[in-house]
C-alpha cells in the first residue's frame, strides 16, 4: 500500500488545490463479474489511483436506483444499490481511500428522485392536494379537461417535461414535472419537508466519513414562481441558456446551499460542496461559490473553450478573475461522464452540442484520433499548470477516445431513446475502461462481461501496457501530478507572458513557465530548462528542444 501523501492533510482546505478524479462506478472495475463496475472493484484498484497521484475521488451515483438514467434516478438516498455492493462495501472502500490519503466525494442528486422512490409512489397513491404530492411539482393540466400540460417546458432529454398520471380511480389526473426523464420527477424545494430530508441525507454520508458532495444539477432546484412558459433558443444548450431560464439559476437556490454549507460546517475537517451548475457566464457561476455557499463549481466554459491561444487565454483570465472575486478557487475540467471525451472532442470539426454525442452516422468527418489525443495531452498539460483545483475523468489518463461505433442495440442513454436516435447521447464516454490487454473485458471484469461493449482498440490503451511506456499518456499524467505538487502550482499565481505571436500562449505560475504552441511552426526552447512536455521533444546539437504544433511544455522559469 502506498503511503499517505502530505498534500491531503485534513484541515488544509485541500479542495482549493486538489486534483479530483471522477469515477463512474459502473465502468471502472467490476469485482462481481456481472459486467457492471462496483465498490469492491474500486477498492481493488485503489493502489493504482494512489500511484496516479490524485488527491480525491468523486464517485458518480451508487445509491439505490432502478438505473433508468445510470443512477441519477435515486430511489433511496441512504443505501448502496446492490449492483454496486453494500454500505459495508462503501465503508471499506472509503477506508482504503483514506488510508492512502485520498479524499472521497459523493454524488448527490437533489433536483429529482426516481419515480420508484417511496415518496413519489406515496404521492401517486395519495392524490391531488395531499402532503405527499406537495413534495413534488404536481399541477392540474390546462384545457377543458386538463388534457394539456401546465406549461410548454421541454425535457433536457427530449420531449415535454410533464407527464400526466392516472389517478387511483383510473381517470386521467394531474401532471408532474420532470426536467429530465419521466422517471425522474422534480422535487418541490419550496417544501420544508424536502429541505429537512436532504439535511438528513447529507449528515448520513458525512457521518460515514464522506469528504463532501458533488451536487448534480445544482442550478435547477428552484423553479420560477408561476412556472411561466419558456421556449429555449434554437442554439441554446440543454443544460443552460443564453437568457434567464425559469428552471435554471433561480435566486432562491442560494439559500439552500447556505443551509448546506452550515451542515458541513458541523463536521471536523474540510468537507466540500461542488456545484454542477451550467450557467451562461463565469460571473454567474461564481455566485455559487461565495464564501457562505459552495466551495467549488465546475468551470464548463473552460471545458468548451476553443483550442487556440486567444480563446484559452481569455477563458483562463476570466475564470481566475470571476472566482477570485468571491474568494474561491477556479476549477478546471476537460472531460466528464456527460460530454464527448476531450481526446476526441478537440479534433471535432463540426458543431456538437452538449449531450448530442457522436455515433457512426453523425454528420461530418470522423474525428482524427491521433490529432485528438495530441491536443488532449497538450490541453491537460496546460490545465494542470493552472492555479486552483482540477478534475480528471476516469480513462483520460490513458488517453481514451470517445467510443463512436457502439451499436444502437447496445446504447442505454435515455436521451438516445427520447430523441429516437437523433442524439447519440453519453454512452460513448461511459464505456468500461481497460486495465490489462489480454484479460477478459480488458481486466474490467473477470468474466468478460461488460455493460457497454469495449472496442478492440482498447487493447493499446490498457493501463498495464501504458505503465511500461515512458511516453504513454498515463506516464504523462503521473509526471504532471508529481511536478504540479512539487512546484506548488495549485496554490500559485498566474502571470501572462507576451509572445508577440497569435499562435503561442505563455504564462508563469510559481517557478514554472508554460508554453503552448498552437501554430504550424516549431518553437525552439532551451532543453536544459524543460521540466516536461506533452509530447517527446527532439533536441538539436545546440541543446535546443523543438516544440511542434499542439504541444505544451513546462520550463524552469
Amino acid at each position: 500500500m502506498s503511503t499517505s501523501p502530505e498534500h491531503a492533510a485534513t484541515g488544509s482546505e485541500w479542495w482549493r488545490t486538489a486534483v479530483i478524479y471522477q469515477i463512474y462506478p459502473r465502468s471502472f472495475a467490476d469485482a462481481s463479474g456481472d459486467g457492471i463496475g462496483d465498490l469492491p472493484g474500486i477498492e481493488s484498484r485503489m493502489d493504482a489511483l494512489a500511484q496516479l497521484g490524485v488527491d480525491a475521488l468523486w464517485l458518480s451515483p451508487f445509491m439505490v436506483s432502478p438505473q433508468r438514467d445510470a443512477g441519477y434516478d435515486v430511489a433511496d438516498y441512504r443505501d448502496v444499490d446492490p449492483l454496486f455492493g453494500s454500505l459495508a462495501d462503501f465503508d471499506a472502500m472509503l477506508a482504503a481511500a483514506h488510508e492512502r490519503g485520498i479524499k472521497l466525494i459523493v454524488d448527490l442528486v437533489p433536483n429529482h428522485s426516481s419515480s420508484d422512490h417511496a415518496w413519489f409512489q406515496a404521492a401517486l397513491a395519495a392524490g391531488p392536494g395531499s402532503i405527499e404530492r406537495a413534495r413534488y411539482i404536481f399541477r392540474d393540466g390546462k384545457g377543458e379537461n386538463g388534457e394539456l400540460p401546465p406549461n410548454n417546458w421541454e425535457s433536457v432529454f427530449g420531449g415535454r417535461a410533464w407527464t400526466r398520471v392516472t389517478e387511483a380511480d383510473g381517470t386521467p389526473g394531474q401532471w408532474y414535472l420532470h426536467i429530465f426523464d419521466s422517471s425522474q420527477p422534480d422535487f418541490d424545494w419550496s417544501n420544508e419537508e424536502v429541505r429537512e430530508e436532504f439535511r438528513s441525507v447529507l449528515r448520513f454520508w458525512l457521518d460515514r466519513g464522506a469528504d463532501g458532495f458533488r451536487v448534480d444539477v445544482a442550478h435547477g432546484l428552484v423553479k420560477a414562481e408561476g412556472l411561466p412558459d419558456y421556449t429555449p433558443p434554437a442554439d441554446g444548450d440543454s443544460m443552460g441558456g443564453h437568457e434567464p431560464v425559469p428552471y435554471w439559476g433561480q435566486e432562491g437556490v442560494h439559500e439552500i446551499y447556505r443551509d448546506w454549507h452550515n451542515v458541513l460546517a458541523e463536521y471536523e475537517g474540510d468537507r466540500v460542496l461542488c456545484a454542477e451548475a451550467w450557467l451562461p457566464t463565469l460571473d454567474e457561476t461564481a455566485l455559487w461559490v461565495r464564501s457562505d455557499e459552495m466551495h467549488q463549481a465546475f468551470n464548463f466554459l473552460y471545458m468548451y473553450a476553443g483550442w487556440n491561444a486567444d480563446a484559452q487565454r481569455e477563458v483562463i483570465t476570466e475564470s481566475l478573475r470571476a472566482f477570485n472575486s468571491v474568494g474561491a478557487p477556479s476549477t478546471w475540467v476537460l472531460s466528464n461522464h456527460d460530454v464527448v471525451r476531450h481526446a476526441t472532442r478537440l479534433a471535432v470539426e463540426f458543431e456538437n452540442a452538449q449531450g448530442a454525442g457522436i455515433g457512426p452516422n453523425t454528420p461530418g468527418p470522423r474525428p482524427d484520433a491521433a490529432l485528438g489525443l495530441r491536443r488532449a495531452r497538450a490541453a491537460t498539460t496546460l490545465m494542470l499548470a493552472l492555479p486552483g483545483s482540477a478534475y480528471l475523468y476516469q480513462g483520460e489518463e490513458l488517453g481514451l477516445p470517445e467510443v463512436i461505433d457502439l451499436p444502437d442495440e447496445a446504447r442505454q442513454d435515455p436521451s438516445f431513446f427520447r430523441t429516437n436516435g437523433e442524439r447519440y447521447g453519453r454512452d460513448g464516454c461511459r464505456v468500461p475502461i481497460p486495465w490489462e490487454p489480454d484479460a477478459p473485458a480488458f481486466g474490467f471484469s473477470t468474466t468478460g462481461e461488460s455493460w457497454l461493449p469495449q472496442p478492440p482498440e482498447f487493447v493499446e490503451y490498457a493501463r498495464s501496457v501504458e505503465e511500461k511506456d515512458d511516453a504513454s499518456t498515463l506516464e504523462l499524467y503521473k509526471n504532471l501530478l508529481t511536478e504540479r505538487r512539487a512546484h506548488g502550482l495549485g496554490s500559485g499565481t498566474l502571470t501572462w507572458k507576451e509572445t508577440g505571436s497569435a499562435t503561442l500562449l505563455s504564462l508563469t505560475n510559481a517557478d514554472v513557465e508554460v508554453v503552448v504552441n498552437f501554430g504550424a511552426d516549431e518553437l525552439l526552447v532551451d532543453a536544459a530548462r524543460v521540466i516536461l512536455s506533452s509530447e517527446p521533444l527532439l533536441v538539436t546539437a545546440e541543446n535546443q528542444a523543438k516544440v511542434p504544433t499542439d504541444v505544451t511544455v513546462w520550463l524552469h522559469a
